[in-house]
């Protein structure tokens, strides 16, 4: 997911993306403590998506970071 992409959404679509991509997140570790993770490399990137996401976020609402 490409964060051009993610700015061209609202508020709401942002939190509801990331709740899923949480979701997400949190099934891969149940898998990955099951001993069955099938797509490891999923970890990272849903991670970096979250980031991007919570980032963007900050932006619509203004926050600086100094």
């Amino acid at each position: 997911m490409k964060a051009k992409e993610l700015r061209n959404l609202s508020k709401e679509e942002l939190f509801q993306k990331e709740k899923n991509l949480k979701e997400e997140l949190f099934k891969l570790n149940m898998q990955r403590y099951g001993g069955r993770a099938e797509k490891p490399h999923l970890f990272s990137l849903i991670k970096k998506d979250i980031a991007r996401i919570q980032t963007i976020l900050d932006e619509k609402e203004g926050k600086s970071s100094g």
